[in-house]
């Protein structure tokens, strides 16, 4: 194992390249360090943009950004301006943070400390990730912000564009600018496969402690508050707000532009086609009260019964 630890400035002085020199011209490892320096151009370019401060928890932990690698079997490359890094040891671009086997990051990008991130993800450009998340495998990020101590599973997509079109006047599909972040709360958990777009009038936001399960697609402009539960298959279109402390069950379907209240719950196969404003229970389509839904079942089955008869 190579380590060693140098400010930021001084890394400026030194320059990626000179870095042979400065190490230890002698060291063994010497024919790995190649790819070494591209990322420390790479940790270089970052240290020394304006937004300082998400590299690490202060700006005095960036300016004494401790660089701990392990040199055994890594390669770095560039493809389309992504960094592709392949390694078969833990490498540690924060402290404590754990790198498995081969992932793609862009140099817009920012991961804090003690982040895991499984092989395959794509770590593109304008994406920060906050402290202790761990990322899962094949995961696409692009355009968002993922607070601290998530957990992001295997599949998951998030700020890919929305599905946003127009018709003009010759009846031609129109693509609408999606141009905006999706942003994830601290303490979130997203289930496999999940899919979540980025804003184009405003942000797409997911609230602290808010809990997300497998197969889950999330449109562009959604807002959903703290603390909710959203099950399996929901699916909820674009510029939709939701409240705090709601649950959805299992393939919920919620319509554009619909607002859901705080606290509110909706039965399994239920389908929002309008605003509600009132906390409780909800099912059915349209979803109307629970008690209400219940008895329109009640009075189906005993009009189907009496048909029969």
């Amino acid at each position: 194992m190579l380590a060693t630890a140098i400010s930021a400035n001084r890394l400026s002085s030194i320059g990626a390249y000179n870095l042979f020199s400065y190490l230890n011209p002698l060291n063994p490892f010497v024919e790995h360090v190649r790819g070494l320096c591209v990322l420390l151009g790479a940790i270089r370019y970052q240290c020394s943009v304006p937004s300082v401060t998400q590299i690490g928890k202060s700006v005095n932990e960036c300016l004494s950004l401790r660089l701990e690698m392990v040199l055994e079997q890594i390669t770095m490359s560039f493809q389309d301006g992504i960094m592709v890094v392949e390694l078969s040891t833990n490498q540690l671009c924060r402290p404590n943070s754990n790198y498995r086997n081969r992932f793609y990051s862009s140099f817009r990008s920012c991961t804090g400390c003690e982040c895991h991130v499984g092989s395959g993800t794509v770590i593109g450009p304008a994406v920060t990730v906050g402290q202790s998340t761990k990322i899962g495998y094949n995961v696409s990020l692009s355009n968002c912000t993922i607070g601290d101590s998530c957990l992001i599973h295997n599949g998951v997509c998030i700020g890919q564009d929305g599905f946003g079109f127009s018709v003009d006047e010759q009846g031609s599909m129109m693509k609408k600018p999606q141009l905006l972040n999706a942003k994830i709360g601290n303490h979130v958990e997203i289930g496999a496969n999940t899919c979540i777009d980025r804003g184009s009038w405003r942000d797409t936001v997911i609230g602290d402690h808010s809990k997300i399960d497998n197969l889950v697609q999330i449109g562009h402009n959604v807002v959903i508050g703290k603390s909710c539960l959203l099950c399996g298959q929901v699916g909820i279109a674009g510029s939709v707000t939701i409240g705090d402390y709601v649950t959805l069950g299992g393939r919920v379907a919620v319509r554009d532009h619909a607002s859901i209240t705080s606290k509110v719950r909706l039965a399994a196969n239920s389908c929002v086609t309008k605003d509600i404003t009132e906390p409780g229970d909800y099912g059915g389509f349209p979803a109307v009260p629970i008690h209400q839904w219940r008895r329109q079942v009640a009075n189906h089955s005993h009009l189907s019964k009496k048909s029969i008869s």
